[in-house]
């Protein structure tokens, strides 16, 4: 015996024992009494065993071999029914037509006698399974094919039983019928059979039929659905080649309501014989497996949407879902990243989007030549197809997770798998071939923030179920290359290499696969948005310098064609990366998406808060600053925790600020302001510059709001009128050194947007009033503030001006170019392009210091007056009122002064307010009066005449009246410093600081170089170099000594110099005229 005809004995079978038993009926009919043979289902058992009809397996045309039948013994209860108004029961030898007008049939021997069940039952099945033991009738009433089983036509004659089908013929019958050959597979046949048995069945049902009807339908439908099996398991057995992919596949694809379609009602029926037949299951996985292979091969432009219905279709039966999550291909631990979209069950469906392949092409076809309106138009059909299709796989993976707790955990499983091995898309240089795609992650991140909406309520009642020590428990995302918040790496894994005891529940589970879903799934394509934008400029540009080189091969046709091939080549580059910039846009600015980030986003913001400070936030506030006891779990934290709040909360903003709600700005502002102040808690300072640009971003005006969506509340939250400001000036400072090689540029970059977010709140009296009183608190704080700013205010301006010059000087180099050689004239263009960049972004730098110099000068007069700070910031004033009203003036005139934002005359007049905010402190006086390099009193007079004739408004006639009365003083007080210099004489070199060989006033000596110094030189000195200025050792203020013994005789020398001096005074007074 064969392999096959061992199998499908077996399978025979088991069909044969899911039998029901074998009941005596009794008739209900005198016609059914006095009948000499009856059908097989009604026989006794002896009497069936002798009239057995025999299974013809052979699918051609002929006769064939007679075999023994496993369903003989099959029986159904007998009782007496309504007749049905159509009576289809064939008889040997006549026609359909002939035998309803046949008056001696002895079951129609009365036309107004009720129909037999014999009768019934052989209508019902020829109906439901489209039979005819007829040959000459091939079609029923409506048209539709009839099948003759020759076979059974065969044994019914040679046993001398009526030519009607019953149950006891059926299986034979079905099995000759569905192995017909034809376009129509077995599956086909069958399953369009258990639509109608299916279809008698609800209808007897609702019509209360008698029992015998039912059991009669009921084994007709047992019967049906094992054949269905059979032709999805076994399809030889129908003389039908075994294929690679299920025969189950074509029929998931089409409705459950079409006649080839799966209804609910099969798959019911299947799943329910999984315990007693272990083919089934198997085979529906088998199919759910091929469903997932064919939609690999598949994108958004083709017929996907029939594959994921499928799969939305058979996800709603619980043991059914229990298996496909058991699969092998379900979530592989050995899968890559590369190959989770084509190899995994779910990877093919998660990466059906509009960022596939050939799709951004097809909704953004020659991206140049479309206008915006197109571009908008074509974003908005893509998020459309794209929210439904995520609708849909949201849907089949809550019925994954509601299934089992086996398939919850594969599910989970798979989304960490997707996670974990997609590390390298947040690499500075992502190779694609080596990660997912953007579209499969964005789709994870999409239904993992569906997954948690039910945990976020807005009271946060449920935010205590995310466990703090999940990290340290197993978890299934992993972390060990992450750089953490304030951890290195050795410490960190010593941390983790502890873990805690306990399990996990499903809340935290979910939140932090989402969490680092957000990493890098929407959050890594952002990143690639943004590289793709500098990306495409720099092509752009680069085009533009090939085709400065066309000119080279206009006369040579052969090199032209190849120069041209090439443009093409790198704009066609050019189309694809601007198609999927568009698409990627299109995408990540969906509404909705956003909205349901921002939610999960303002849960995590409240859960970092509630580990940072200890407390039960929000229910209660946040006292600031924090303990310094840090907890070692949020400094063990990823920093992708922190990141993606960022990033979420800074892309928002940037293009589409009006889906922030008001509550969620409120906690957004706590956190910026929380780790600005504490910003020891986070190690990275481009993560807390992050903050920074949050607040920034979070100012600048948008409709209806002239303060941005965080501007009003900066102004009147409680948390931000305290602390606000000491945090941003705090940060100020700490960002003077990054450790990063861009440093320079960086520091200057993030104090503008700190610049932008003072100017929006100054105009509250509470911020200054607090400032002022903190000043007075914390005076080394301030006093290393002021000098930071006003080394940004001298170097901002200097780089300015000079460049200004620079441009003044080529441009009239540059008049008569024809003087020039090619080489030198070409090297002066370079120059001049150069210094005019320069010029545009120093001079925005500029303004920006300058105004907050203006700002702090008027709140903070003695901090800008201290021993240590007034000297420098008098030399710096003065050299650049020089450099803008001095005899070099004129030299920084350049066409088009407003191109670099460059306004001279406005610029002069807040370097007046900043002379004007400090005039009554008399240090202030003295330091410019002291200033031997730039000081010119002319220089006032000078400013004074400009703004009486040529910028009259920018200076009030009061303003002007102060500044020149100022500009007296500092004469007189310059022409009594003179004086009193000239009286002191020689100094004697001991008693001059080393560095700025001036007379001490307070010494004090270096403890490691024992070197003298003045206290406010070294002061100064410190605030920008933290070491000794002889010997480099690091050095503190604290840690000088004060030199009383020369303080004594600095004094005694300046004593015994007034003394001298005084006397005569006198003596000159005294001496007669």
């Amino acid at each position: 015996m064969s392999e096959a005809d061992r199998i499908r004995n077996k399978r025979l079978a088991k069909l044969d024992s899911q039998a029901p038993p074998q009941v005596n009926q009794s008739s209900d009919s005198k016609s059914e009494e006095d009948s000499t043979v009856q059908s097989p289902t009604y026989l006794a058992q002896d009497q069936q065993e002798q009239i057995k009809p025999k299974i013809h397996m052979a699918s051609s045309g002929t006769s064939p071999k007679p075999a023994e039948n496993p369903f003989a013994q099959l029986g159904v209860k007998e009782n007496a029914g309504n007749a049905s108004r159509i009576n289809i029961t064939p008889s040997g030898g006549t026609t359909m037509g002939s035998r309803r007008k046949d008056a001696s049939d002895p079951a129609r021997s009365n036309a107004g006698a009720e129909e037999s069940l014999h009768d019934w039952e052989d209508k019902a099945l020829r109906g439901i399974f489209r039979i005819t033991l007829d040959p000459s009738t091939r079609t029923d009433g409506h048209g539709h094919h009839l099948n003759f089983p020759k076979g059974v036509r065969e044994d019914l004659e040679e046993q001398g039983q009526p030519l009607r089908l019953s149950c006891g013929v059926l299986d034979q019958a079905i099995l000759e019928a569905a192995s017909t050959p034809g376009k129509a597979t077995p599956l086909d046949y069958l399953l369009s059979c258990w639509k109608r048995v299916i279809s008698q069945n609800k209808r007897h049902r609702s019509h209360k039929a008698e029992e015998s009807k039912l059991n009669v339908l009921k084994e007709a439908r047992r019967l049906c659905m094992s054949y269905c099996i059979f032709a999805i398991t076994m399809p030889e057995m129908f003389g039908r080649e075994p294929s690679a992919m299920s025969p189950l596949v074509p029929h998931l694809l089409v409705d459950p309501e079409d006649d080839r379609g799966v209804c609910h009602e099969f798959l019911t029926e299947a799943v329910s014989r999984f315990p007693e037949d272990e083919t089934i299951e198997p085979a529906l996985v088998a199919a759910v497996e091929d469903l997932s292979r064919q939609l690999a091969k598949m994108t958004m432009n083709d017929d996907y949407k029939a594959h994921v219905l499928a799969l939305r279709h058979l996800v709603r039966y619980p043991l059914l879902v229990k298996a496909i999550a058991a699969s092998a291909i379900f979530a592989p631990s050995s899968t890559t990243a590369s190959d989770l979209e084509a190899t995994t069950l779910l990877g093919p469906f998660f990466a059906i989007s509009p960022l596939q392949a050939d799709i951004t092409t097809h909704y953004f076809s020659s991206p140049k030549t479309r206008d915006r309106t197109f571009i908008t138009n074509s974003q908005q059909a893509l998020r459309m197809s794209l929210t439904t299709h995520q609708q849909d796989l949201f849907d089949i993976v809550d019925h994954i997770i509601r299934g089992d707790r086996q398939a919850r955990d594969q599910m989970l499983d798979w989304f960490a798998l997707c996670i974990n091995t997609n590390h390298k898309r947040r690499a500075l240089q992502v190779d694609k071939k080596l990660v997912s795609s953007d579209g499969l992650m964005i789709n994870v991140t999409v239904c993992l923030d569906q997954l948690c909406e039910p945990f976020m309520d807005a009271q946060f009642s449920k935010i205590d179920r995310i466990d703090y020590e999940y990290l340290r428990r197993s978890p299934r995302i992993d972390i060990k290359d992450e750089t953490k918040l304030n951890m290195d790496q050795t410490t960190a894994e010593k941390f983790y290499g502890q873990p805690t005891e306990g399990t996990n529940n499903f809340i935290s589970e979910v939140f932090f696969l989402t969490l680092a879903a957000h990493h890098y799934g929407t959050e890594a394509a952002n990143q690639t948005l943004n590289q793709l934008e500098k990306d495409l400029k720099r092509m752009e540009k680069h085009i533009e310098e090939i085709e400065l080189d066309r000119h080279k091969w206009i006369n040579s046709p052969a090199q032209l064609k190849l120069f041209d091939n090439a443009v093409k080549k790198y704009k066609d580059q050019i189309d694809k990366g601007l198609s999927y910039k568009y698409a990627v846009q299109g995408v990540l600015l969906d509404e909705q998406m956003q909205a349901r980030s921002l939610q999960f986003m303002r849960y995590v913001i409240v859960w970092l808060l509630r580990l940072a400070s200890g407390s039960n936030f929000p229910k209660q506030p946040i006292k600031l600053p924090l303990r310094p006891d840090h907890s070692s779990l949020f400094e063990a934290l990823p920093e992708y925790f922190l990141e993606d709040v960022v990033g979420a909360y800074r892309f928002v903003m940037r293009n589409m600020p009006w889906t922030i709600s008001s509550t969620q700005s409120d906690e957004l502002i706590i956190l910026c302001i929380t780790f600005l102040r504490n910003s020891e808690m986070i190690k990275n300072p481009y993560l807390k510059s992050g903050l920074v640009t949050i607040l920034f971003a979070g100012t600048w005006p948008a409709p209806h709001r002239p303060k941005g969506v965080l501007g009003d509340l900066l102004m009147g939250l409680p948390v931000a009128t305290e602390h606000l400001l000491h945090s941003l000036m705090k940060f100020y400072i700490e960002v003077e050194n990054t450790g990063a090689h861009t440093q320079f540029y960086d520091k200057f970059n993030i104090r503008f947007e700190i610049f932008q977010i003072i100017k929006c709140i100054w105009d509250n009296r509470i911020y200054r009033e607090h400032l002022d009183e903190e000043s007075k608190a914390n005076v080394d704080f301030f006093v290393r503030f002021v000098n930071l700013l006003l080394n940004d205010v001298t170097f901002v301006l200097d780089e300015s001006l000079s460049a200004f010059l620079q441009i003044h000087n080529l441009s009239q180099e540059l008049e008569n170019p024809q003087h020039l050689e090619q080489a030198v004239r070409q090297e002066k263009e370079e120059a001049l392009s150069a210094a005019k960049s320069k010029a545009k972004s120093y001079m925005q730098l500029t303004n920006e210091t300058v105004a907050m110099l203006k700002l702090f000068t008027e709140a903070l007069a003695d901090a800008f007056t201290m021993p240590e700070i007034v000297q420098r910031l008098a030399d710096m004033l003065d050299y650049n009122l020089d450099a803008l009203v001095g005899p070099k003036s004129s030299e920084l005139k350049v066409e088009n002064p407003q191109e670099y934002d460059f306004q001279p005359k406005a610029l002069l007049a807040d370097i007046l307010d900043v002379y004007i905010n400090l005039r009554k402190k008399e240090n202030f006086v003295l330091a410019v009066a002291r200033d031997g390099r730039s000081y010119k009193p002319a220089n006032f007079e000078k400013a004074t005449m400009i703004f009486q004739l040529r910028a009259k408004g920018l200076k009030s006639p009061e303003e002007l009246r102060v500044w020149k009365a100022l500009g007296e003083r500092i004469q007189k007080a310059k022409e009594a410093d003179d004086q009193a210099e000239e009286d002191l004489g020689e100094i004697p070199d001991d008693f001059l600081d080393p560095l700025v060989y001036t007379l001490m006033s307070d010494p004090v000596i270096l403890p490691t170089s024992k070197t003298t110094m003045d206290r406010s030189t070294i002061r100064s000195h410190l605030l920008s170099d933290p070491n000794d200025p002889f010997n480099r050792s690091p050095l503190k203020i604290e840690d000088v000594i004060p030199n009383t013994e020369l303080k004594a005789q600095i004094d005694a020398f300046k004593a015994e110099k007034r003394g001298a001096k005084a006397a005569e005074t006198n003596e000159m007074d005294t001496t007669p005229g």
